[in-house]
């Protein structure tokens, strides 16, 4: 079927329009709460948040939708997505919600849902729940006396953190290290500085005074610029920056060098081999990952394996093929050992192990090889066929031609927004930048047409 309300990464949109309304969210939490309530066992959902105004919208919306559903509803306020995934499992939930857009702006919003195995939920299953939405509930709507409850879980903070110290090697610490973490004002304001102070940091927090509004707002992982600043005015040894729910993670060095999700995972990639923890042989990636870091780890006598952009999709070949480590050039780095989605402050923590253990800068650790080139542009879509176009077609196959053997090119329709992505990686930047523009205009063109 046609998939109406579910992308790439859950249910997104702007808040209070469809499909991120009370309405819609209420519906979705019945639908997925009829879905998984089998057994005679008294069935319990989580749900987590970010920071936005919206979430104490949806937040009521779902609780509602859940407690008529008959399940029990555990909300913990405002934390990472990872730590509600980790949660669904130790609390042997029935179901997992995070409400969070990520690493969008505070008018953006939007609903993952997670399994009992703490697993985002198979496409297929996804498409169950829309179903279930579009056909109706009220028939299976619990009577007044199975209505669920809701309760807060108080400690919830305090269970992630011990959660993520227990990742790091027991014989490390962090003396002497100052780190500086931005918080994106977002889920993981508390919980965050508190990791690293813990195990040992000298902690400059950044962006843990969110209002509802701010969100992203010139902080976080996708606006790393104040946080390097921060770094090199403190001396500091790294710069951490997490997202809106604190799943994907970018790292600056001593110098203010921004570190992106291919470097951290070339960085684990080399450490774990070297402690024989690596698992496969294979580090799995997406189609967005450097050639720069593909031939590195070919150098290490590893293999990257590719899949389509998502996070999700890039566990699903983890899991088929056993490998423990994988992730995205955004950010997004899965750490199968120890959770089942992505985890910002586990990605960091193993990046400052290595470093403790080599006694090395963050800047040699993570220099370990030069990225290709590479240029990604978004150019809107009406839907109307352009990946089919004639036109589209001839210049991506003369782009491909163009870049040979050491250079890609990659156009898809986003999963998220009304935009076709185009990207090319090769030796000559100026080429690179010709062919995005030629396969840009040709897309340009075929809209208008």
């Amino acid at each position: 079927m046609a998939r109406k309300l579910f992308g790439t990464d859950g249910i997104r949109g702007k808040a209070n329009q469809e499909p991120i309304t009370a309405e819609i969210a209420l519906r979705v939490a019945m639908a997925a709460g009829h879905r998984f309530t089998h057994g005679e066992h008294r069935h319990l959902v989580i749900i987590g948040k970010d920071t936005r105004l919206s979430n104490y919208m949806l937040e009521s919306a779902m609780q509602s939708g859940f407690t008529a559903m008959g399940m029990d509803v555990v909300l913990v306020g405002p934390m990472p997505t990872p730590a509600v995934a980790m949660l669904t499992r130790t609390l042997r939930a029935d179901l997992g919600v995070v409400l969070s857009a990520s690493h969008n702006p505070y008018e953006d919003n939007g609903i993952k849902l997670f399994g009992p195995d703490g697993f985002k939920l198979s496409d297929s299953v996804e498409e169950e729940i829309e179903a279930l939405v579009e056909n109706g509930l009220e028939d299976h709507l619990a009577d007044a006396a199975s209505l669920g409850r809701a309760r807060r879980l108080e400690d919830a903070p305090g269970r992630y953190i011990e959660f993520v110290k227990h990742t790091f090697p027991r014989r490390l610490r962090l003396d002497g290290l100052k780190v500086v973490v931005d918080c994106a004002n977002g889920a993981a304001y508390k919980v965050a500085p508190s990791v690293f102070h813990e195990l040992g940091a000298d902690v400059i927090p950044m962006a843990i005074e969110p209002d509802g509004t701010n969100i992203n707002r010139n902080c976080g992982a996708t606006a790393p610029q104040t946080l390097q600043e921060q770094v090199v005015a403190h001396g500091a040894n790294l710069g951490v920056a997490l997202d809106g729910d604190a799943d994907r993670v970018m790292l600056c060095d001593e110098n203010g060098q921004v570190i992106d999700g291919d470097q951290v995972m070339a960085v684990i990639a080399r450490a774990w081999q070297a402690a024989e923890r690596l698992r496969g042989g294979k580090v799995v990636a997406t189609v967005m990952s450097n050639l720069g870091l593909e031939r590195y780890l070919q150098g290490l006598g590893l293999e990257l394996e590719r899949a389509i952009v998502g996070d999700r999709y890039v566990l699903e070949k983890m899991r088929v093929g056993g490998y423990n480590l994988g992730g995205e050039q955004s950010g997004h780095i899965i750490l199968s050992d120890y959770s089942t989605t992505g985890d910002g402050l586990i990605a960091a923590l193993q990046v400052l192990a290595a470093q403790v253990e080599t006694s090395s800068s963050i800047s040699e650790l993570a220099n370990v090889f030069e990225s290709y080139p590479q240029l990604l542009r978004n150019v809107p879509t009406n839907g109307a066929g352009e990946m089919e176009n004639v036109g589209v077609k001839s210049a991506i196959t003369a782009a491909e031609a163009r870049l040979g053997d050491d250079g890609r090119v990659l156009v898809r329709p986003s999963g998220t927004e009304p935009v076709i992505r185009v990207m090319a990686e090769g030796l000559d930047l100026q080429v690179v930048t010709s062919v995005v523009d030629d396969i840009a205009g040709a897309i340009a063109d075929a809209a208008a047409a």
